[in-house]
């Protein structure tokens, strides 16, 4: 459903970010805004900033920014249109479902409805297997064999399936309730008596939590070494195993204490690992790591570290997990891969060697570019020319998985070098666009030539988009947009000439300020994180966000400093105005101009300009 930006900018109006965000984070007044240590990153010295002139909070170390919205999404790690709802229905706001048909409207309420049943279900079993586990000393011994406290089994809300055929039973009044089958819970014979039975019995039961804390699923591991020896509930309309993580709702906070979040292959190696101090372990639920769980974690951090096994399985899982994260490493994420010696677990190796021990080994992981190499070389001879052409061919597949960037850049250095063929050469064979000239070409170059930015600093591939060139943040536009865009009321305080001055200005300038324009006549003076939401999918979006993101201090209030931008920019645009008349023969207009540009010459003069 697409919620219409008016209906977002009246939410941003009536939620405070101060508010919402000091219901997580403790903020202390320091000046015009807010401050405190950032939820995002482990900080000891606060450089987390929330600005209710406009509405907006920044944190100075990671970065991260945004409205109330935005702190909302990556706190909790829910999407968009969930936090609209749940921050409207705070608000007392209907949130408008206008675009939406009717028979629209009627399945996504039905669809809601199902899925709050079907939660409420399997959040009775859970409570139900933690009451057995309590009457279960067989099943307390097991947990206690492996290290499992008390207080620990409780923060993961462990429990017990007994070994019983229907024990749910005697928890749901109706166990021919088709939200037992439909939760998984249950399981109905394809014959024609359609025999019922539960599906969990005789296993540790793992609950499995959304990023809200609602129960969504389970994973059953049996006591001794029966097969399967885990169990996990199948597809459901609430649980969908390559978009989830275990333990990541229990993790929130580690994440952020720790900086990075580490991916283990079981239910146990979780529970364990934050029994023995590292909280911030989650894990792929019975499949292999997809796109979806490393975007699903680069919401609370921007670090991944995943462990696997050093045997032949855990190298094929790992190759799945680089596959699924080379798209997402962006050149600000750090993600690393850490094999174990082949004896060892995460948890048998804390036990054996300590917990220093693992840290070290975290710390020591491999990079994400070096598995790269690695991965690509494997089965190849790197001193015979036959072995790095298969190098190379195994390499490509790899590297444009990559976003264009740094890193791309300079891993496509590194792979040219095991080749040992130039970047150029490289490019050529892989049929890149934009292929940088050869080092020889540049090096004879005029210098003036040398300076600027070429060669593979960036280089383009289909079919990944190359990034937008940044506009230098000192130009005069670029400062007049941070102004406009973060103090609301400047742009109604221009004359219709400062107007028509901004909104001719070059792309991306321009075009946001005509945006502007239009957006005080239809709305008034809005604060940049209303701004911000009716910005979606405007081409300019990105510039208009950099412009922000480079924003360090609050804007003056002082209205001075944008006239004297203008003063300052009139006759560069009156000159620019008249070179074009002149190009296009308009003998008229230039003449026209002239007076216009002595005025705004003596303007300029006598404001100290030049």
């Amino acid at each position: 459903m697409a919620i219409p930006q008016h209906f977002i900018q009246e939410l941003l109006a009536r939620a405070d970010v101060v508010e919402i965000v000091g219901r997580y984070v403790q903020l202390k007044k320091t000046g015009a805004n807010f401050s405190g240590l950032c939820p995002f990153h482990g900080e000891k010295t606060p450089s987390f900033t929330v600005s209710p002139s406009k509405q907006f909070f920044h944190c100075f170390g990671c970065g991260k920014n945004g409205n109330a919205i935005g702190f909302l999404m990556e706190f909790t790690g829910a999407g968009f249109v969930e936090v609209v709802h749940d921050l409207a229905q705070q608000y007392g706001l209907p949130v408008p479902e206008d675009e939406r048909s009717p028979a629209e409207r009627a399945r996504a309420a039905q669809e809601t409805e199902q899925r709050a049943s079907l939660t409420d279900v399997l959040a009775r079993a859970a409570d139900a297997y933690r009451q057995h586990l309590k009457g279960s000393p067989r099943a307390i011994d097991y947990l206690k064999r492996r290290g499992v406290s008390g207080a620990v089994a409780r923060d993961f809300g462990l429990g017990y399936a007994p070994e019983g055929w229907r024990t749910l039973a005697s928890v749901f009044p109706d166990y021919a309730d088709a939200q037992l089958q439909d939760s998984g819970l249950v399981i109905v014979g394809e014959d024609d008596e359609g025999k019922r039975y539960d599906r969990f019995r005789d296993r540790i039961m793992f609950p499995i939590r959304d990023v809200k804390g609602q129960v969504i699923g389970f994973g059953g591991r049996v006591l001794g070494d029966e097969k399967p020896k885990y169990l996990n509930s199948p597809e459901t309309p609430v649980f969908h195993k390559g978009r989830e993580l275990y333990g990541l709702f229990e993790a929130r906070g580690a994440l952020r204490e720790h900086g990075y979040a580490l991916v283990t292959e079981g239910y146990m190696d979780v529970v364990a690992l934050a029994q023995l101090g590292f909280a911030n372990a989650v894990a792929t639920l019975g499949t292999a790591c997809t796109p979806e769980h490393v975007h699903k974690l680069f919401r609370f951090t921007d670090s991944v570290v995943f462990s696997f096994d050093g045997d032949a399985a855990g190298r094929r899982a790992a190759h799945k997990a680089l596959a699924a994260a080379l798209p997402l490493a962006s050149d600000v994420r750090s993600i690393k891969f850490l094999f174990l010696p082949p004896e060892h677990d995460p948890d048998s190796f804390i036990r054996a060697e300590g917990a220093g021990a693992f840290e070290q080994a975290v710390q020591a992981a491999v990079p994400l570019s070096r598995f790269v190499l690695d991965a690509a070389a494997q089965d190849c001879d790197m001193e015979t020319a036959e072995g790095r052409s298969h190098f190379a061919a195994n390499a490509r597949p790899l590297w444009q998985l990559l976003p264009a960037g740094a890193l791309a850049a300079q891993l496509l250095g590194d792979i040219a070098a095991q080749v040992r063929i130039g970047v150029h050469e490289l490019q050529q064979l892989w049929g890149l666009r934009g292929a940088a000239r050869p080092p020889r070409e540049r090096a004879h170059a005029p210098a003036a030539d040398r300076g600027a930015v070429r060669g593979p600093a960036a280089p383009t591939r289909p079919p990944l988009r190359a990034a937008a060139p940044r506009t230098a943040p000192s130009s005069r536009a670029h400062r007049a947009l941070q102004i406009v865009l973060t103090a609301p009321g400047s742009w109604q305080a221009l004359s219709g000439s400062d107007h028509q001055l901004l909104c001719e200005q070059a792309a991306p300038y321009g075009p946001l300020f005509a945006w502007l324009d239009g957006q005080v006549l239809e709305h008034g003076p809005q604060p940049w994180s209303a701004l911000r939401e009716a910005l979606r999918g405007h081409p300019q979006e990105d510039a208009a966000v950099r412009a922000i993101e480079g924003l360090h201090d609050e804007i003056d209030s002082d209205p001075r400093e944008l006239q004297d931008i203008l003063r300052q920019e009139r006759p560069v645009h009156l000159k620019q105005r008249m070179d074009a008349a002149l190009a296009a023969g308009d003998v008229a207009l230039y003449q026209s101009l002239l007076p216009e540009l002595a005025r705004a010459k003596t303007g300029e003069r006598e404001a100290g300009g030049y």
